[in-house]
């Protein structure tokens, strides 16, 4: 059996499952389960790439495969040409009542096909030269006088960020003085320009000098510099950008007043989508049940409450994919063994005896490693596949293939220990211990 992944590519995945992280890429490898969301997924992606806006609540509990999923719809919309940022909601680094501090991380992690994070400063340079290119093709500027095709390519800045600049006119200008630094190789004032683009604090006054700008982004200046960068990434050649705001369910340990905050921040996102701010636009939440559910979480702001309300009174298999939320089912033995199935041969496949490792770890060891790692975790086989990952790659798939005596069902005993695993797994593991908020 022959795999079309490069063996760059199989390293990489093999060793974030090594540690038990979730791959940056290459999870259509492996991903189990996404055919009921893949077709309103790239429905909603088609839709973004021709200027609508999207938006989608990602809903389960801890180790349900959130992060995954969300990494998954990214790894589409890159391969369709779209850009991809990730950011982490946290109470310290990155709270959502500061959206400064979001567009920052945006910025930081943002990702294309073709660039890894942080690709802002290569969609900058692919914006300036597809400007220029505009420019010379309409025929009315001379390439070899910089002055006359400097002062056009600005006169097209303006009139692309136009309805940019009625909200946020700092950022048309940052473009612009990014543009002369660059134009007059002054690269540290180009540097200094582009972090300020890229919302970073503490930017060098004389490089603000420069392009005419003062001050940093604030809360309110994030949103339009966050339409600035969709104009910029669709005329560099991304036409969108899939934004994952990943555990918001943190909001709910804040601060009464932050949280409040963070929720009209929130609201106020869904309400700019909607309203069209925002073309290209893919914008996906993540969250536990109890940030939709509970007392502490969305039920707080009415209008976001009754925006994202999705009934799953239902049986799962008839939820609908459309609805401002989307439920994980989690995973039950089966696909668990499915997902090691897939695993087992991309592991194989970088092997020197494929067939070995095929047949050593067959289906049926992998539903007893399944089966043994869900009963190290109460039974809980919705928060088994990183470690069931873990196990399966580390313990079993490398030593299978560096020693050719070696027989999992004879020489490998499962161990799972408090310290290699996550808060919710060790909780699954010993149910006594959880911490009921009462």
């Amino acid at each position: 059996m022959t795999s079309p992944v490069s063996p760059a590519r199989r390293r990489t995945i093999l060793a974030a499952l090594r540690r038990g992280t979730v791959p940056d890429s290459g999870l259509d490898l492996f991903a189990v389960g996404m055919e009921r969301l893949e077709p309103t997924v790239d429905a909603e992606l088609t839709a973004c790439r021709s200027g609508a806006a999207a938006f989608t609540a990602i809903r389960g509990e801890y180790g349900s495969g959130k992060t995954f999923v969300s990494r998954w719809l990214g790894e589409r919309a890159k391969a369709s040409g779209m850009a991809f940022a990730e950011v982490q909601i946290s109470e310290t680094e990155t709270p959502l009542h500061r959206l400064e501090t979001v567009y920052r991380r945006l910025c930081e992690r943002l990702s294309t096909a073709s660039d890894a994070p942080s690709a802002f400063r290569p969609v900058l340079d692919a914006w300036l030269y597809a400007l220029e290119e505009d420019v010379l093709a309409d025929g009315s500027v001379d390439a070899d006088d910089a002055d006359q095709l400097g002062a056009a390519v600005d006169r097209l800045l303006e009139q692309r960020l136009a309805a940019v600049g009625r909200t946020a006119p700092g950022y048309a200008a940052g473009l612009r003085g990014y543009r002369r630094a660059v134009a007059d190789g002054q690269i540290e004032m180009a540097d200094g320009v582009a972090a300020w683009l890229a919302g970073q604090p503490h930017v060098a006054a004389a490089a603000k000098r420069s392009a005419g700008v003062r001050g940093d982004i604030d809360h309110f200046l994030a949103l339009g510099f966050l339409q600035g960068l969709l104009t910029v990434l669709r005329d560099s050649g991304h036409p969108g950008l899939v934004l994952v705001l990943d555990e918001v369910e943190t909001l709910q340990r804040v601060r009464s007043d932050a949280r409040a905050k963070a929720l009209n921040a929130l609201r106020q996102l869904l309400d700019e989508l909607d309203g069209g701010r925002f073309p290209g636009l893919y914008l996906v939440i993540t969250g536990t049940p109890a940030f939709f559910d509970g007392r502490q979480g969305i039920s707080l702001l009415p209008p976001l409450a009754q925006r994202l309300h999705t009934d799953f009174s239902t049986d799962p298999r008839f939820d609908n994919p459309r609805a401002p939320q989307v439920r994980l089912l989690g995973f039950d033995l089966p696909r668990l063994v499915e997902v090691g199935e897939r695993v087992r041969d991309l592991h194989a496949a970088g092997a020197t005896e494929p067939e070995r490792i095929r047949s050593v770890v067959d289906a049926d060891y992998l539903g007893v490693l399944a089966r043994a790692v869900a009963g190290g975790l109460g039974g809980k086989v919705g928060v088994a596949p990183r470690v069931f990952l873990r196990k399966l790659v580390g313990d079993v798939l490398d030593r299978v293939e560096l020693h050719a005596d070696f027989d999992p069902r004879r020489d490998y005993k499962l161990t799972i220990t408090d310290g290699e695993l996550t808060k919710s797994e060790r909780q699954a593991a010993s149910p006594d211990d959880i911490d009921l908020e009462v």
